[in-house]
């Protein structure tokens, strides 16, 4: 029996028994390439692939638990561990020859492949720990990209939270992943720069479904975030120091 998963960007998603099936695309044998890897080398904070079914879909573990936030800054330690330790492990993978990758937003620089979407809607709060869904956006791109991302959707940095309490939440975050001094450096105007590729993104795909529904709801969030992340980089660099 199929049960249908809802999430706001890919349609199809269904859950049988202790699996989840999405609909495979040109990316998929190089994302499964990549969770085979990590399974392998024992990082446990991503789903295991189970290869395809009779229609050709991806086969993956279903990991139950509770997606989404808010998070405390407990959990916003926990969390920069884990990319830490994601980074890490992909330090190692080799991408297959002639690989395809899904890649939406262009990242700063490519060093290695990322997740490029840790975010609330993409985290399970499971048993086992943190577990990372949702993988068909994974490509090359910097560390200090796929952080500014994760850092700004985790931490939950926007315009309407103050200042002061932003730089404490990134602080945990940062202080879980544990920040080399290139990074600490680069981090706090990769901040802005990520929030407005991602409204530039949607505002140049408002007139294709999903994004023309997410750039209606979230394009002034988007817009109004970078705007805030940019003008207060002094604050997240002092809270970085």
């Amino acid at each position: 029996m199929e049960e249908p998963l809802v999430g706001n960007m890919t349609s199809g998603i269904v859950r049988v028994g202790d699996t989840v099936r999405r609909p495979a695309g040109p990316w998929t044998e190089a994302v499964d390439a990549l969770l085979g890897y990590l399974h392998s080398a024992g990082f446990r904070a991503a789903p295991r692939p189970l290869g395809r079914d009779e229609r050709g879909r991806q086969v993956l573990e279903f990991v139950p638990g509770e997606v989404g936030g808010p998070y405390s800054p407990g959990d916003l330690r926990e969390l920069g561990r884990t990319l830490a330790e994601l980074h890490l492990a992909l330090a190692g993978f080799v991408p297959p020859p002639g690989a395809v990758w899904q890649r939406l937003i262009p990242p700063d620089r490519e060093e290695l492949v990322c997740h490029n979407d840790v975010a609330p809607w993409n985290l399970v709060r499971a048993e086992r720990g943190w577990v990372l869904i949702d993988w068909d956006c994974t490509a090359p791109a910097s560390t200090v990209w796929d952080l500014a991302h994760t850092a700004q959707t985790a931490a939950d940095l926007r315009a309407d939270r103050p200042v002061a309490e932003s730089a404490a939440r990134l602080r945990a975050f940062t202080d879980g992943y544990g920040l080399d001094e290139r990074r600490r450096a680069e981090l706090p105007a990769a901040l802005g720069r990520r929030a407005r590729a991602m409204h530039d993104f949607l505002r140049a795909n408002a007139g294709t479904r999903p994004w023309s529904r997410i750039w209606r709801e979230d394009g002034p969030y988007w817009l109004a975030t970078a705007d805030y992340l940019d003008a207060h980089q002094d604050a997240w660099r002092a809270a970085l120091d």
